[in-house]
């Protein structure tokens, strides 16, 4: 069962430059993980600080892996040390109705 996480993150834009170069290894490792589909980002029309990623995955478990992964941990520990708090996650299970 295909699931999505998303993943929410606040920063001011003087912290783009520091950020990006890490979010795009962190994409960029989330590509090469076993049961990784897709992902998409997104920023609040209302609040251009807010960026929301949605990415889609064979099975929860096969993010879980990748999150638990060394160099994941050291590139979320970077980014939440730039953002100055963490980044929140949520995986979210299809329903049939």
């Amino acid at each position: 069962m295909h699931v999505k996480v998303i993943s929410r993150r606040l920063f001011r834009i003087s912290q783009k430059e520091k950020l990006v170069p890490l979010l795009q290894s962190l994409r960029k490792s989330a590509e090469q993980q076993d049961g990784f589909i897709s992902r998409s980002t997104y920023s609040n029309m209302n609040d251009p600080g807010e960026y929301i990623v949605i990415s889609e995955w064979k099975t929860a478990d096969n993010w879980t892996k990748w999150m638990q992964k060394e160099e994941v941990q050291k590139l979320q520990w970077e980014i939440d040390s730039i953002l100055g708090e963490r980044t929140f996650f949520d995986v979210y299970i299809p329903e049939d109705f």
